[in-house]
């Protein structure tokens, strides 16, 4: 039972931790991941968040 409650507050805490999908971190970390390792969801959100933003849109 002690594993189990270790773990689960280890996985909050790292998630916790991950920067906000889209912004300034989130985009240079997606930089560092090789491709290969990046999701179908990373990869959409990674081209809407930061190939095409854009800081004008109204």
């Amino acid at each position: 039972m002690t594993k189990v409650i270790a773990a689960l507050c280890t996985s909050i805490l790292l998630v916790a931790c991950a920067p906000e999908v889209g912004s300034k971190a989130w985009c240079e970390a997606m930089k560092e991941k090789p491709k290969g390792d990046w999701t179908a969801n990373e990869a959409a959100d990674y081209t809407k968040h930061c190939l095409f933003k854009s800081d004008d849109a109204e």
